[in-house]
């Protein structure tokens, strides 16, 4: 997919991820905190600061994971998964950096079949 192809398709997840949560037009990082939540399997619940980070991490992990920069080495004690860096992510730009995520979260949800 080029820019032009993954920014339409991540405006249009975007749009169908609001209407389905009734909420405003989620950002990056709330795309992010949702990815967490669905892999952290616990379903809502209320989060701390310090978890809604960490929940970020784990979809990130979760996301990279597809192109093999990470790898799950399984759930601690409370449930929450644990990913290990197995290669280096390359030192995109911003904007490289940006793409590729809106990318790796269409895939995403592609795959959960919520588009």
């Amino acid at each position: 997919m080029n820019a032009g192809e993954v920014n339409k398709k991540y405006a249009n997840l975007q749009q169908v991820l609001a209407e389905q949560f009734d909420m405003d037009m989620p950002d990056l990082k709330v795309m992010l905190f949702l990815i967490g939540v669905q892999e952290l399997g616990k379903g809502p619940q209320e989060f701390s600061k310090r978890q809604k980070e960490e929940l970020m991490h784990i979809a990130n992990c979760r996301l990279f994971s597809s192109m093999g920069f990470y790898e799950l080495r399984g759930l601690d004690e409370e449930g929450w998964p644990h990913w290990e860096l197995v290669k280096p992510i390359p030192n995109y730009t911003l904007m490289e950096q940006e793409l590729i995520i809106k990318s790796l979260i269409i895939d995403y949800f592609e795959d959960a079949q919520v588009i």
